[in-house]
C-alpha cells in the first residue's frame, strides 16, 4: 500500500548505507560487504552496528535487533511506521548516492578501535559558539530542555563533514573533544572522554548521555543537592571512569533502563556500597528525558517520582 507517496517496499529498495549518511552516521571501517558503525539508536564505543551492502539490512550486535531501513526509521525517529514513510518521502537531501570507501586497516593485529582513533578525524570544527541556531533551539524544546540550562553546560559547534556543514549541540569532555547531538545527527569529535562537572562535593551523579543530565537538572531544579555530575557518553566509558567515580563518598546511577543501562548497573553496584541504582527514579521510563517529556505533556505527579529531591516546585 502506498501512503505520502512512498510504500514500505520502496523504502526498503533504498540504501541504508546512504541514508545513514544523510543523518551524519558513516562506518567506521569494512569488512567484505559490511560496513560497520557506531550505533546510532545507543551510546557505544565500538562498532557493532553493521549494514549488509548485499542484503540492504542491518544489525546492532549490542543491541540484538536489526532489519530493514522501515525497522530502522522507526526506532530512530521513535514513530510510527507511517510517519517514517512520510518523512522519507520528504527528505529531499537522501539520494542514492555511493558514499566514500572505508578500507580496513592493512595491520590485521591493530582493531577497528585503535585504527579509529589513530586516523585523521573526519569531523573539522569551524566554530564554537553559544547556541543561536533557530533548529537547534527548536530541538531543545522538542526535548523539553530549558535553553538557558542547555547554554550553561553545552555549546554550539558548527563543524564540517565530507563537505557538509553541520551545527549541533557541543558538550566538552574531559579531554579537549566534544560529544555532538543534533536532530539528526548523533557523534563526537576526538579525542573521546566522559564529561565530569566538579562542584567540590563528594556526591556524585551519573549519566548515559547528555540529555539525561539536561533533564535532571531540567526536573530537580532548584532543589538538587549540591553534586557533582558525571556523563559517560558511551557505556564503553564505564570502567575507564570508575577511579573518578570511586573518589565519591556516594555514587548515584542515573542509567537507561534498558538491558545495557541495567548491565552497567548491575556491574557498578558491585564496586562498592558508595554506588546506589537511582533508575527509579524515571521508572518505568527508559532515561530520564522520556519522563521529562511525557510530564511535561501530562503534568507533573504531585510528590515527585521515588528518590527525587523533596518538595520540588510544579514548574520545575
Amino acid at each position: 500500500m502506498r501512503q505520502f507517496g512512498i510504500s514500505c517496499k520502496e523504502a526498503n529498495s533504498r540504501s541504508i548505507v546512504a541514508y545513514l549518511a544523510t543523518l551524519g552516521h558513516h562506518p567506521l571501517f569494512m569488512r567484505g560487504g559490511d560496513h560497520w558503525y557506531l550505533s546510532p539508536l545507543r551510546e557505544e564505543k565500538t562498532a557493532s552496528f553493521k549494514v549488509s551492502e548485499k542484503l540492504n539490512v542491518w544489525y546492532d550486535h549490542g543491541a540484538g535487533i536489526g532489519g530493514t531501513l522501515v525497522d530502522f526509521g522507526i526506532r530512530f525517529f521513535r514513530c510510527t511506521v507511517k510517519e517514517f514513510l512520510h518523512k522519507l518521502a520528504l527528505d529531499t537531501s537522501f539520494q542514492q548516492q555511493v558514499i566514500p570507501s572505508f578500507q580496513q586497516p592493512a595491520t590485521p593485529h591493530i582493531g577497528p578501535e585503535i585504527a579509529r582513533e589513530a586516523a585523521p578525524s573526519p569531523i573539522r570544527i569551524i566554530a564554537v559558539k553559544p547556541i543561536e541556531s533557530p533548529p537547534l533551539l527548536d530541538y531543545l524544546s522538542q526535548r523539553k530542555i530549558p535553553t538557558e540550562l542547555a547554554r550553561r553546560y553545552c555549546c554550539q559547534i558548527d563543524f564540517e563533514l565530507y563537505q557538509k556543514k553541520i551545527s549541533t549541540l557541543g558538550l566538552p569532555n574531559c579531554s579537549g573533544g566534544y560529544e555532538l547531538r543534533g536532530t539528526n545527527f548523533k557523534g563526537c569529535s576526538r579525542p573521546k572522554d566522559v564529561s565530569f562537572i566538579d562542584n567540590g562535593t563528594d556526591r556524585l551523579a551519573v549519566f548515559e548521555g547528555l540529555f539525561s543530565f539536561l533533564s535532571f537538572l531540567s526536573l530537580a531544579k532548584p532543589t538538587v543537592p549540591l553534586t557533582n555530575f558525571l556523563v559517560l557518553n558511551s557505556l564503553a566509558m564505564l570502567e575507564r571512569a570508575r577511579p573518578l567515580m570511586d573518589r565519591h563518598a556516594q555514587v548515584l546511577l542515573y542509567l537507561d533502563n534498558d538491558p545495557a543501562g541495567q548491565w552497567a548497573t548491575t556491574k557498578a553496584l558491585g564496586w562498592g556500597t558508595q554506588y546506589q541504582d537511582s533508575s527509579h527514579f524515571y521508572a518505568p521510563y527508559k532515561d530520564p528525558n522520556d519522563f521529562l517529556r511525557d510530564q511535561a505533556q501530562y503534568g507533573y505527579p504531585t510528590n515527585g517520582p521515588p528518590n527525587f529531591p523533596p518538595n520540588r516546585n510544579s514548574d520545575a
